[in-house]
């Protein structure tokens, strides 16, 4: 499986572990962390993108499955880095279905995201038209439809699923681009106030990782959800002043919001998840209070973290003006 070192691929690979499977792990460690891996599984250090890496470890592991979670998931900031954004999630996920085409793979479980919706009114559900408006949910609508075509052509068998806020202990709260949960924890941590682009009444579904983890690992022992695309996440949708204030509570500090100019993205985006419900028995168990609680204990534990630069920005027309200070973040101002 790829992206094991993160937030929902360790505990993927957890599930795997539980229920039998050998787990080869392939993170290339610039979000996820090692010891995020349970020391079973063969952790492979290295990229999507290495091609000739991803077919020798198809020709030597022979794998049944392919989960493949591997992602960069600022879907912000993807509009500044289009062709990085392109390269990793949608040339990497061609580089594994083509590996998993040659050697016969039963079933290709792809995460997919919430972002392919756009800015279409919620609740959203699977028969919404993918309107996808910024390069991250563009590249990963991409990813599903090679994966239609490869199934029509080859009979690649695949389950796509299309979480969205997922939150959780393991979750990289170093990275100041995404995972707002975690940029809220990270940023009490460090003494700073919590930045809200807007006005904070904007609302999402904010998924605890232990309610979408579980069920993408039993899906492909359930033959009704090949072929299948589902929505995973959150019943209920919170504004972002609502997370703010919950999130400042669980780690024991008032909400001190600093509010920054809009940016440009959905106003509300949370999704109906009846389908998982009836064909895969999902449910939707962690309150929010309760789920942020207990990611709050695990980052006190831990403390701040920063993240690994990853290169430089391609376009800084129209960059909010919070994302300037590259220095800091670990962004190098492209030359």
């Amino acid at each position: 499986m790829t992206g094991a070192a993160g937030l929902i691929g360790s505990h993927v690979v957890d599930g795997l572990l539980a229920r039998g499977h050998e787990v080869v792990a392939l993170d290339d460690l610039s979000g996820g962390v090692r010891d995020n891996v349970d020391a079973r599984a063969t952790l492979v250090a290295g990229s999507i993108l290495d091609v000739e890496l991803v077919e020798r470890l198809f020709d030597e592991h022979r794998f049944a499955y392919v989960f493949h979670l591997a992602a960069y998931a600022a879907e912000g900031l993807s509009h500044f880095i289009k062709r990085f954004n392109y390269q990793n999630n949608l040339i990497g996920s061609v580089n594994l279905i083509n590996a998993s085409i040659n050697h016969e793979v039963r079933c290709f479980v792809f995460t997919s995201s919430i972002a392919v919706y756009g800015h279409a009114a919620p609740p959203v559900t699977e028969e919404t038209p993918p309107t996808p408006a910024d390069p991250y949910g563009i590249g990963k609508w991409a990813v599903e439809q090679e994966l239609r075509v490869s199934r029509e052509v080859f009979g690649l068998r695949s389950i796509v699923f299309r979480p969205h806020n997922v939150y959780g202990e393991r979750q990289n709260i170093g990275d100041r681009y995404r995972n707002v949960v975690g940029i809220f924890m990270s940023q009490i941590l460090r003494g700073e106030p919590l930045t809200i682009f807007g006005d904070g009444t904007q609302t999402r579904g904010f998924s605890h990782v232990s309610d979408v983890a579980p069920v993408m690992v039993d899906a492909i022992e359930r033959p009704l959800a090949y072929d299948q695309t589902f929505n995973i996440g959150a019943d209920r949708p919170f504004s972002v002043n609502q997370l703010g204030e919950i999130v400042s509570s669980a780690m024991g500090v008032p909400f001190r919001p600093e509010y920054l100019p809009a940016r440009f993205e959905a106003a509300h985006a949370h999704a109906s998840h009846a389908k998982a419900r009836a064909l895969l028995g999902y449910r939707d168990a962690v309150r929010l209070e309760d789920g942020v609680g207990a990611m709050a204990a695990w980052a006190k534990r831990i403390g701040a973290r920063e993240s690994q630069s990853f290169g430089a920005l391609e376009i800084e027309r129209n960059l909010p003006p919070s994302w300037r200070d590259f220095e800091s973040s670990g962004l190098p101002r492209a030359r």
